[in-house]
């Protein structure tokens, strides 16, 4: 949830983050979690990736932004798809 004391409001943060030249680009950009939710909150957030048809993965505390339509494809398998792994 987003605290009160944020410097920013949502609307501007979020309006910083997909003007940026990497999102104007199709890159691939990263965030904290925990920013995401101090500054705009997940509730508003994840409508916005939704719209512009963007995917997000999280790992480790942070937030994977694809700022583009194409389709992500893991190199890695997955812990359930490699028998290797118990």
């Amino acid at each position: 949830m987003r605290t009160l004391d944020s410097p920013l409001s949502p609307e501007v943060w979020l309006r910083d983050l997909f003007t940026s030249r990497a999102v104007q680009e199709g890159a691939v950009i990263r965030r904290k979690a925990r920013d995401v939710e101090r500054f705009a909150g997940i509730a508003r957030f994840m409508p916005e990736i939704d719209r512009r048809g963007y995917q997000v993965a999280e790992n480790a505390g942070q937030f994977v932004i694809f700022c583009n339509r194409a389709p992500v494809r893991w190199l890695t398998p997955s812990q359930k798809e490699d028998p290797r792994i118990l």
